[in-house]
């Protein structure tokens, strides 16, 4: 059974640039309805064995299910460790095969040692579908001698799911009342449906809730009325403006899910420099007078230390030219920053500053959009940079170190540099001139953004509805053979690929004026290669149609497994409407007469193996998918639904004491009253799809 392996994460547990993770589960979607398996678990070693001289290990995860191998990335000299990857697995039929997680220290001379595994039973997780806590490593029963007192602790938390989506149809109407719900906003004698699922809604579930209903709501052209609904009700519940999202509400989340989705290029293009620069300078920076290092500095025989201060004011000026670099990128970003997300902080600024009109409250409009745009965007991503691709690996803990001084001062900025913020952290003191001169451009630069006029946000609107928009892009190697005949030879060249929404692109260089491109209806497959195919386990095939009808096949090789499966799940979901795409192919390649993989020799005969094509992750950089958010949305609903049948019921009476009432017509029914009868349909629905296919295709899927 040939293994799937999902998007893979790292977060090490270094210095103090560790983020929340934005990943999602995976997906698998056929023959109009949609199923998925998935096993996550968020992973954190505390107390391993120590096998290297420096007192620590070098710890590695490996991953064993139905005869497939899966390992993690080595975490360099530590026994308290953190991993964020995602292994998927097809889920055997049977369900017989144990999931088997252990634990390594690599070593680059000597034999690799077993530092302890944890096993899983399928069938008993597919009984009780969760699984969470911590699990103690257990030594390997051919190896009594270790002791597994010693062998330290996993922490795992453990889902396995399965999905049915069913064709658009079925989700008309859920999606119609959404929308009209949106469009009409807060009604008078109306219990508005967003409140409803903002009150049921818990702080669990909250994010991903938030970021399938940006997403349905982007596909619809109706996110800006969205978020715009959820700043009116926030605001009609807020009377102390400090507050005002700050806490993790539906429309908090809704909002930084939308900057994620719509902004991420942005963003890209005005933080990558400065981050680059400091990822590459790997400065020593330190204000904190209880975390200095003192070291030597000089030339050789001339060695003197430093003290204390120097260090502060050299860290100071270091950080004072990142954060003035930074806000000069900012403050020239107006026209950079997409229409729709300049229209929404419109909304929000207005909204804002009608709800708190007073002279005292002059800051809250502004502090309003930097809650979200410093806060919740620009500086988690500088304190975090992998987990928003802007860079490949998480900060050594030096330049962690200095991303989060960065960070800090950024959200100082973004709180208008008040006392408060002061206060918390007095030996930020030494960055207060350029913080305060960050605060008058920040202003200046948030009424820039936010004046944009009716005609000028249509006009950019249609603008970049008539740019070809960029899915995914990066250098990827591309398998050349060598003559003609059987595959001779492993080499690989250098391209830079380009997917948009129309090709998949490929030159030497990004600037490249000449460039080759598959289109990508002619596209029929993407898939993995067997490692022994190439010698290595990083590579894909695009099979395609060339301009004379004939199938061809480009094999491409990425640097790692992350790269891997998001190019793969980038390239199928770009993919989805094709028609005719493959239901088999050749994990391995045509080498002599015969398929390395099967050994069959008709090179044109159906493959082997059965495609993937609706394997895809689930994350905010995806291309949308209607059908999946609106089923993502239904399952949430329905699993609230005597909670909000409950608070509606609340509601109601309420009015009643209040005078209000509301007729019972089918006509005059509001939006929660129509959601239960669209809810219960879709669950008759789901019903007769179940009966109708009874056999299921799941996938097991362990986050690390």
């Amino acid at each position: 059974m040939e293994a799937d392996v999902a998007k893979a994460e790292g977060a090490q547990e270094q210095g103090d640039g560790n983020g929340e993770s934005l990943e999602e589960p995976l997906t698998r979607r056929e023959s109009g309805r949609h199923s998925e398996g998935t096993q996550d678990a968020e992973r954190v070693r505390r107390d391993l064995a120590r096998k290297d001289r420096n007192g620590a290990s070098d710890p590695f995860v490996r991953v064993r299910y139905h005869g497939k191998t899966q390992e993690s990335s080595v975490v360099k000299k530590s026994c308290y460790p953190r991993w964020n990857e995602t292994f998927e697995f097809d889920l055997d039929e049977s369900a017989t095969e144990k999931l088997c997680v252990e634990v390594w220290d690599w070593d680059l001379v000597s034999k690799n040692d077993f530092l302890g595994k944890v096993v899983f039973n399928i069938q008993g997780l597919q009984t009780i579908q969760q699984e969470e806590g911590w699990f103690r490593l257990r030594p390997d029963k051919s190896k009594p001698r270790v002791d597994e007192g010693n062998l330290g602790s996993l922490q795992l938390q453990v889902r396995l799911r399965d999905e049915t989506v069913l064709p658009s149809s079925y989700y008309q109407p859920l999606v119609q009342l959404l929308c009209q719900e949106v469009k009409m906003g807060p009604k008078d004698g109306k219990i508005p449906l967003i409140t409803l699922i903002d009150e049921t809604t818990t702080a669990e579930c909250r994010q991903e809730v938030a970021i399938n209903l940006v997403k349905l709501f982007l596909g619809q052209g109706l996110a800006k009325e969205f978020l715009d609904l959820l700043f009116k009700l926030e605001l009609d519940k807020t009377c102390e403006p400090n507050t005002l999202f700050r806490s993790n509400s539906l429309a908090s989340k809704s909002m930084e899910s939308f900057l994620k989705v719509a902004g991420m290029q942005y963003l890209h293009s005005i933080l990558g420099p400065t981050i680059n620069r400091v990822f590459e300078e790997k400065k020593y920076v330190e204000l904190d007078p209880s975390k200095v290092e003192i070291k030597d500095v000089g030339c050789s025989g001339l060695h003197r230390i430093q003290t204390e201060s120097e260090v502060i004011q050299q860290s100071s000026r270091h950080l004072q030219a990142y954060l003035g670099e930074l806000l000069a990128a900012i403050a020239k970003s107006v026209k950079m920053c997409p229409a729709n997300i300049r229209a929404t902080f419109r909304q929000l600024f207005t909204r804002v500053e009608e709800h708190f009109p007073e002279s005292k409250h002059k800051n809250v409009k502004f502090i309003a959009v930097t809650s979200f745009l410093s806060l919740r965007f620009f500086s988690p991503a500088v304190m975090s940079p992998k987990l928003f691709h802007l860079r490949e690996k998480h900060a050594d803990a030096r330049t962690s170190r200095t991303l989060l001084l960065l960070a800090k001062a950024i959200q100082t900025i973004g709180n208008m540099d008040t006392a408060a913020s002061r206060a918390k952290e007095v030996w930020m003191a030494p960055l207060q001139p350029t913080i305060q001169q960050g605060v008058a451009h920040m202003k200046e630069f948030i009424t820039k953004l936010v004046d944009i006029e009716e005609k000028e946000e249509l006009d950019l609107q249609k603008a970049l509805t008539l740019q070809t928009l960029i899915v995914k892009e990066g250098p990827l190697f591309i398998h050349k053979t060598k003559g003609k005949g059987p595959l001779m030879s492993s080499s690989f060249k250098k391209l830079y690929f380009s997917l948009t929404s129309e090709a998949l692109s490929f030159a030497k260089t990004p600037s490249s004026k000449k460039s080759s491109f598959i289109t990508l209806s002619n596209i029929r497959a993407a898939e993995k290669v067997e490692e022994k195919s190439f010698g290595n386990s990083h590579v894909m095939q695009i099979i395609y149609m060339d301009e004379t009808g004939q199938s061809e096949t480009a094999y491409l090789q990425c640097k790692c497994v992350n790269e891997l499966n998001q190019w793969l799940s980038a390239l199928r979901k770009a993919c989805v409407n094709n028609t005719e795409m493959l239901c088999s192919y050749h994990p391995g390649v045509f080498r002599g007469d015969k398929w390395s993989c099967c050994h069959q020799k008709d090179k044109s005969g159906l493959g082997c193996d059965k495609t993937r094509h609706r394997v895809t992750l689930q994350e905010w950089n995806d291309p949308l998918d209607p059908d999946l958010e609106s089923q993502l949305i239904f399952r949430h609903l329905l699993g609230v639904r005597d909670a909000m049948r409950e608070k509606y019921q609340e509601l109601m009476l309420e009015k009643r004491e209040n005078g209000l009432s509301q007729s019972e017509a089918p006509e005059n029914m509001d939006g929660p009253t129509r959601l239960f009868h669209v809810l219960q349909d879709l669950e008759d629905a789901h019903r007769k799809a179940s009966i109708a296919n009874k056999d299921k295709n799941c996938l097991v899927e362990l986050q690390t």
